[in-house]
């Protein structure tokens, strides 16, 4: 027997000796080298199976658990479930117990109804599709998340949600595993919340954006957001200026703010979209203006929607102003209508503090923002009776077809009408213009006609 284990090239084996038929038999099995990973309890295959170290190949991990059931509690009975799961810490993988109240004994009478609950909440580690998890709280996810994901956003954006973050949901959810967090526990945030409607929506809106990239990333694998009750919204008065107001202003301001009230009154504009408007953007030929780029907090970004790029007519009475204010207009890199002394872009909100509400004391006028020239816009074109689709339009809540190609937008019928009247209500016949009667349709090469003394066409909106 020395003999034959001699001539057995070196290594480990395993022996085996006994007797068969009388034979004394001598039985050799060479030992596979061990694994060099990690211990199987921290470090998992590809496939979700462990390695053995003493043999080094791979088993069949059994999957289905049935986890246990115990009833805890004096006062009020409670069914308490514990099971074993993967996560994943530190990039390595390992297993972990679990344990979570189930229901109390009202909810489920029996064993038999308590483990049925348990099953469905099995249902993940169960699926032979079942993978380990990162695990991570809702402050560090959400820091992450801000880095890669929230920075593709535009700037107004990210200072919004941001703010968000930090003012409710890290107070809130900050310490709490993302596998925590359902659908109870984001309609009790949403519920906890002393805010507007409005505000709760946008943050329900936001911690959508949040449990998306969380469920794509793999660190839950349940949706969270859905079945939320969400506040009813309540309709509230919104100042806007009159059409007396308007015009008051627009008598009593210089320019250039002359010139940006009118804009702001006539075309219903944004904040943004007026201070980030380009010597480019105007078409006076035709008459027209182009919405193309916006300013939050003196930066250029893109409108607010895909739907605020659009195209609209103008008045004849504006596009004359417009055209011998672009004849007295500075030069700037940017070539933006409203700029500084230093050509950067002006800064709404030091605008309304600075200039506008000053101006609005010393008149008597109650006071009020930006906003409320769109506002009046909007009212203005409600008691002309302007179709639902020109207003949309103009106001940039219209259809997404109406963006890129904007110079060769065709101009309705409608549009060039409520811009002939709405420069009437506005400014009257001020600079000796010609009145334009109530109920007719100025043609939108009026300044061309009247430049080769033709008189332009005007058709009466009722016969």
């Amino acid at each position: 027997m020395s003999k034959t284990l001699s001539s057995i090239p070196p290594g480990r084996y395993d022996i085996f000796t006994g007797q068969a038929g009388g034979f004394r038999l001598t039985i050799v099995r060479p030992v596979e080298p061990a694994s060099n990973s990690q211990d199987s309890s921290d470090t998992l295959a590809t496939e979700g199976q462990p390695f053995s170290e003493r043999e080094g190949k791979k088993l069949a991990r059994r999957r289905y658990q049935t986890g246990s059931l115990k009833l805890c509690g004096k006062n009020e009975k409670k069914w308490v479930a514990r099971w074993r799961e993967d996560v994943i810490e530190a990039g390595r993988i390992r297993r972990v117990n679990r344990a979570e109240v189930i229901g109390t004994l009202i909810d489920f009478p029996t064993r038999r109804l308590a483990a049925r609950e348990l099953q469905t909440r099995l249902g993940t580690v169960n699926d032979p599709r079942y993978r380990a998890r990162p695990t991570s709280t809702f402050e560090e996810f959400s820091s992450r998340w801000e880095s890669t994901v929230l920075s593709q956003h535009k700037p107004s954006t990210q200072s919004t949600i941001r703010s968000q973050i930090r003012k409710h949901f890290v107070p809130f959810f900050g310490h709490w595993k993302l596998r925590e967090i359902g659908p109870e526990e984001v309609q009790r945030f949403l519920s906890s919340v002393k805010a507007s409607a409005k505000t709760v929506r946008n943050l329900y809106a936001t911690i959508q954006m949040l449990w998306k990239s969380a469920r794509a990333w793999g660190y839950v694998g349940h949706d969270a957001v859905s079945g939320v009750v969400l506040p009813k919204r309540h309709r509230t008065a919104q100042r806007f200026f009159s059409v007396e107001e308007v015009q008051r202003i627009l008598t009593a301001a210089p320019d250039p703010y002359h010139t940006f009230y009118w804009l702001a009154a006539e075309t219903g504009m944004r904040a943004g979209e007026l201070c980030g408007l380009r010597t480019d953007d105007f078409d006076l030929q035709r008459g027209l203006v182009c919405i193309r780029q916006s300013v939050w907090r003196g930066k250029l970004q893109s409108p607010k929607t895909r739907n605020a790029i659009r195209t609209f007519a103008l008045s004849p009475q504006l596009v004359v102003h417009i055209a011998e204010f672009l004849r007295r207009w500075s030069p700037n890199e940017r070539r933006l209508v409203f700029a500084t002394r230093n050509g950067t872009p002006w800064d709404a909100n030091l605008l309304v503090k600075r200039k506008l509400r000053p101006l609005l004391k010393s008149h008597g006028i109650e006071g009020g923002g930006l906003h409320a020239f769109r506002h009046a816009n909007s009212t203005l074109m409600d008691r002309l009776g302007v179709p639902l689709k020109v207003r949309q339009q103009r106001l940039g809540h219209s259809d997404p077809t109406l963006t890129l190609d904007v110079y060769t937008h065709v101009v309705s019928e409608d549009d060039v009408r409520f811009a002939a009247q709405l420069g009437e209500i506005l400014h009257g016949t001020a600079n000796g213009e010609e009145k334009v009667q109530p109920g007719a349709i100025v043609h939108s090469n009026a300044l061309k006609f009247k430049k080769e003394g033709v008189a332009p066409v005007t058709q009466p909106l009722v016969n």
